[in-house]
């Protein structure tokens, strides 16, 4: 697991780059010969069409939306991002779910819900690059790149550059 480290002005600098990297040699580890990559829209989405290429597995990654079981569809609505793709039988599969960041464990648990709509896996495992705390729900990553502290006011999100290297930005809530 790689330790964030402090920019002078104590800011956080997460080097997303070297977190991927420790991520991928995780999954490696995590494989099995029925193991799929699932994505949860749009930085997990990301992470599973990066790690499918860079680990040789075969077809595309799956994609999973929270949207249709958020406990807080009232206030945010549809939102227009991705819709749950898997293009694999869930059936039996060892599904591992992927997410750029981990934080309250409800985007967790709203995917966890999509995806045994699709069918009843024979298990399904989380690896994130960023575990933040903050649980609010019994929620935990079989892998995490890092842990790190951020306060209730920041959040953390991966961005995509043009040429797909990844890069964390830092808002204040």
């Amino acid at each position: 697991m790689t330790t964030p480290s402090q920019a002078s002005g104590g800011s956080l600098v997460l080097d997303a780059e070297a977190l991927y990297r420790e991520l991928l040699r995780g999954v490696r580890s995590m494989l099995t010969p029925t193991t799929r990559l699932a994505g949860i829209a749009s930085g997990g989405a990301w992470l599973a069409e990066r790690l499918q290429k860079d680990l040789g597995l075969e077809g595309p990654p799956g994609v999973l939306s929270s949207v249709m079981h958020r406990d807080d569809f009232a206030q945010r609505g549809l939102s227009v991002g991705a819709q749950t793709a898997l293009p694999f039988d869930v059936n039996g599969a060892d599904v591992l779910v992927l997410d750029d960041v981990l934080y309250t464990g409800r985007t967790i648990r709203a995917v966890l819900n999509e995806l045994f709509d699709y069918g009843r896996p024979a298990s399904a495992r989380l690896a994130v690059l960023v575990d933040r705390g903050g649980r609010e729900l019994p929620v935990q990553a079989d892998f995490a790149a890092a842990r790190v502290a951020l306060p209730a006011t920041q959040s953390l999100a991966l961005a995509r550059t043009d040429s797909g290297t990844f890069q964390f930005q830092v808002k204040e809530a």
